[in-house]
């Protein structure tokens, strides 16, 4: 039996040139699948405000702000502080041992005790050259010496804040400038560091070699560093016995999530990296082994690189978590090295307790109280309103999502687009 092909057929006959004898092509189509969700045909549910559905809510919501806000006013009042600005001590306080001239500016916080025998007295200040070594560097700073009374035990925690104005901390170009890398201890090449967000403080060049910074950037070359030491309790006059020292530490005022961005840094800290400009009255132009930082220990760095948000903030410098701190009188000394006159900010040490709500903020409370009154001041007058003058209500069962009928009438095929019922015989 002979096997037979089909004829081959000519590109240019006119039989493959016919429309006619083409294979059709499946046209796209950009309809959607018709299916409830494609076609917006899912079970939903929206509220139907009533009188009888918002008078009651505002009412609950006014119950349930109300104590709330009550009982944070209350763990704000419980916390007992004193802030003292010290800003112009090192220009404006007598030479010590002068201290009998008041603090400017200052604020106590404490609850009345009318059991003790200790008044708050006003707060003075001093000051005085000392010598301070860093390693194997040496130098002279202005010491304030900060006296003050607390009339009532300051149970433990005790927290020993900074507090600093007019800086801005969430400044974009500010809030940007480090190397995450360079932190957590990697040897960043001096590269890499250069065209990073570190800029401008990125690199500096040292007998003709480019060397980064370290740490690079804006944030760490402007760390507080002021040096506060532990309050010394003043025992009196009469009394023969030695002033104690109430000690404060640095250890675990970082949270730990920020002490485990930082790690022991793989540069040869002593050859391949400079000093940042603001870091050199402490560590001079190069690190030495008896003189550089250890970024991975350094709690008061982790504490200044957790950046805040609004130009007026406070940070955790120290704290004594066990012991209470008694009635009476007490000095403070601080290191004067961060300069906040210049760029018209002040600067100033809170010693505080703290409750489990935090220190001592009476706003989030007074919010609570404003809103849980308002809502029941609204609550009064809309009831009043009802009960005196009712508006008519619509009935319910003529919406359309309440019918089953009118909602199985009004859902779509999902092929012509047009709604069940409506298309012409």
């Amino acid at each position: 039996m002979a096997n037979t092909q089909p004829p081959l057929e000519h590109p240019d006959s006119i039989s493959s040139q016919d429309p006619n004898l083409q294979p059709e092509e499946k046209k796209k189509s950009r309809r959607p699948a018709n299916t409830a969700f494609r076609q917006q045909r899912l079970k939903a549910w929206q509220p139907i405000l009533t009188p009888k559905t918002v008078l009651p809510l505002f009412f609950i919501i006014g119950i349930i702000f109300a104590p709330i806000g009550g009982g944070l006013l209350y763990a704000s009042a419980v916390v007992q502080e004193i802030i003292l600005d010290y800003s112009r001590c090192h220009l404006d306080a007598p030479d010590w041992p002068i201290d009998n001239v008041e603090v400017p500016h200052y604020e106590m916080h404490f609850a009345e005790n009318k059991s003790s025998t200790v008044k708050a007295k006003m707060p003075t200040w001093s000051r005085r050259r000392v010598p301070i070594k860093f390693g194997d560097r040496q130098m002279e700073t202005w010491q304030c010496q900060l006296n003050f009374s607390i009339p009532n035990n300051m149970e433990p925690p005790v927290y020993f804040y900074y507090r600093l104005t007019n800086f801005y901390q969430n400044h974009r170009r500010y809030a940007k400038s480090f190397n995450t890398d360079q932190l957590s201890g990697k040897a960043v090449s001096a590269s890499a560091i250069h065209g990073s967000d570190c800029t401008p403080l990125t690199t500096t060049t040292v007998d003709n070699v480019t060397k980064p910074y370290y740490p690079c950037g804006l944030a760490a070359n402007s760390m507080f560093n002021d040096t506060f030491y532990s309050p010394t309790f003043l025992t009196p006059t009469d009394q023969n016995v030695p002033n104690t020292t109430y000690p404060m530490t640095q250890k675990g005022i970082a949270w730990s999530s920020d002490r485990e961005l930082y790690g022991k840094s793989e540069y040869d800290l002593f050859k391949d990296v400079a000093v940042p400009p603001n870091w050199e009255d402490r560590y001079g132009k190069a690190y030495t082994p008896d003189n550089y930082p250890k970024l991975e220990d350094w709690e008061a760095f982790h504490v200044w690189m957790r950046l805040a948000g609004l130009p007026t903030f406070s940070k955790l410098a120290q704290k004594n978590e066990n012991m209470t701190m008694q009635i009476g009188s007490y000095s403070v000394n601080v290191d004067h090295f961060f300069n906040v006159i210049d760029y018209g900010g002040t600067k100033a040490i809170i010693i505080s307790t703290g409750t489990v709500m935090g220190g001592k903020n009476p706003f989030l409370g007074i919010a609570y109280v404003v809103v849980g009154g308002i809502c029941i001041v609204l609550g009064a007058l809309f009831t009043v309103t009802h009960l005196i003058k009712p508006r008519k209500l619509g009935d319910h069962t003529y919406l359309s999502w309440n019918n089953e009928n009118t909602h199985a009438n009004a859902t779509t095929s999902g092929r012509d687009g047009v709604f069940g019922g409506e298309r012409g015989g």
